[in-house]
């Protein structure tokens, strides 16, 4: 399998079953962000929800992209963590993916909704930590800087969506203060009138196929590090696009390059133009067409996947200076570097089908202890039409914006946090669950912690056993 021996292959199998395995959970641990509402105002029935939900999952994975896959990557360097044997990669996929099922799963048992992002992302992190512990590595192993940025949004977005749900309740009740029907809760099992069980089924197919543009990135990303982790030479780059091709834009950026060295007006760029330097020396070697035809047919992938890495970081920090787009060889520099990322920045049709599949079958399993939990224990008063539509376009609106920009969110967090914040437009503080809302506020304190900390000694233990 991908040229491994038998017992490699097999163990590279299992790996991208567990994968598939997180991705299960994943979707009938999130299920009720979608359905939950319309369960419980009786727009559509339990498994014909889920069944919409499940589709329209499955639907999202294939239009996402690739954008926030690459985030859960980039926040790990996988080059620092791949080194010639193949077991110490096995160790670090194993113990990511051990402690974000471990945590999935035990959340699920207990009917809380956690976060299957914060969940990766602390798992993601606490491997990272540990690999700096080792000696020879410091600090390289994880990318802070793109660490900061995807805490930042699970931070932020549960405290949006509960501010936005406040604000979109109140002012659909100044909007709509002649029509009581909205704001009332459901009688017994009749539906709601058809204009708003529309909404409602509408916001319903939204979230599932927002959740599914954006948290089946996080297992895109997943089996990547894995691929890229274990078998860089068949999937470090895209091997779609031609040798060719690269060698014509590397041969660009290199002309890009002399003239803003040369240039009197970038001298203030020395600096960082000098990092960018080698990199941009060894991919110009690596892709010459001049040398030896069956060297340049075997250039090592993994080697010219990390110098465009070093070279984009590189370009990178000339947005840091404020003069920098008075310069426009700089600028051209910048944005060649930066489309050098089709390469590298990429996922086989094959691995988006497998994720999409165990997504959308999962959503579709395993979906009623959460939606219990939404629909009846975060408020102390039945979800009225209004409150479910409120709280279910702050978080299709949400997840989108986040997928748009590249950032992993936690629909869990943002739809949960959507329907107190409606709640708490109408009743106020009172009409909240404590004990349920604390136990969630709990999960999303600890998730991090806990997962930083299990996958960063797994990590060590598996190190130190198969070192």
């Amino acid at each position: 399998m991908f040229g491994l021996d038998f017992s490699y292959s097999v163990l590279l199998l299992l790996c991208l079953l567990c994968v598939c395995a997180f991705e299960f959970i994943n979707g009938f641990h999130d299920t009720a962000n979608a359905v939950a509402t319309v369960i419980y105002t009786n727009s559509m029935k339990p498994w014909h929800a889920v069944l919409l939900s499940g589709i329209l999952n499955g639907l999202g994975v294939f239009v996402g992209g690739t954008a926030v896959a690459m985030g859960i990557i980039n926040m790990l360097p996988v080059e620092t963590l791949v080194d010639q044997n193949t077991v110490h990669s096995l160790g670090m996929v194993a113990s990511i993916l051990l402690t974000a099922i471990f945590w999935n799963l035990g959340t699920w048992l207990l009917s809380i909704p956690a976060s299957s992002s914060h969940t990766l992302v602390g798992a993601i992190l606490g491997v990272g930590i540990a690999y700096s512990l080792l000696p020879g590595t410091g600090e390289a192993a994880v990318n802070w800087h793109k660490a900061g940025e995807v805490g930042l949004s699970l931070l932020i977005s549960p405290l949006f969506g509960f501010v936005l749900a406040l604000s979109l309740l109140s002012l659909l009740a100044v909007v709509f203060r002649r029509n009581a029907n909205l704001f009332k809760s459901p009688e017994g099992d009749a539906p709601p009138p058809l204009w708003i069980r529309s909404v409602l089924i509408s916001t319903c197919g939204l979230v599932s196929f927002s959740h599914g543009s954006n948290d089946g990135q996080k297992g895109i990303g997943l089996m990547m590090l894995i691929l890229i982790g274990i078998v860089p030479a068949k999937f470090a780059l895209d091997d779609r696009i031609s040798q060719k091709d690269m060698t014509q834009t590397v041969a660009s950026i290199q002309e890009s390059f002399d003239q803003a060295t040369a240039d009197a007006s970038a001298a203030p760029f020395q600096a960082t133009l000098e990092k960018a330097r080698e990199p941009l020396k060894s991919l110009a070697a690596l892709t010459d067409p001049n040398q030896d035809a069956a060297k340049h047919e075997k250039a090592p992938a993994f080697e010219i996947r990390k110098n465009i890495l070093l070279l984009r970081n590189a370009t990178k920090h000339l947005n840091d200076h404020a003069e920098y787009s008075a310069v426009p060889e700089m600028k051209s520099l910048f944005e060649k570097a930066e489309s050098l990322k089709k390469y590298t920045d990429y996922s086989p049709t094959w691995v988006i089908v497998l994720i999409a599949l165990s997504l959308g079958i999962g959503t579709m399993i395993g979906w009623k202890r959460i939606v219990v939990t939404i629909g009846e224990k975060i408020g102390k008063t039945h979800l009225t039409y209004a409150q479910g539509a409120s709280a279910e376009i702050v978080a299709a609106s949400t997840i989108a914006a986040s997928t748009y920009l590249g950032l992993p969110v936690s629909t869990t967090h943002v739809l949960s946090s959507g329907i107190a914040g409606a709640m708490f437009a109408s009743g106020g503080v009172n009409n909240l669950e404590k004990s349920m809302i604390t136990k969630i506020l709990l999960a999303w304190v600890l998730t991090l912690p806990v997962c930083i900390t299990m996958s960063g000694t797994l990590f060590l233990i598996f190190r130190s056993i198969f070192g």
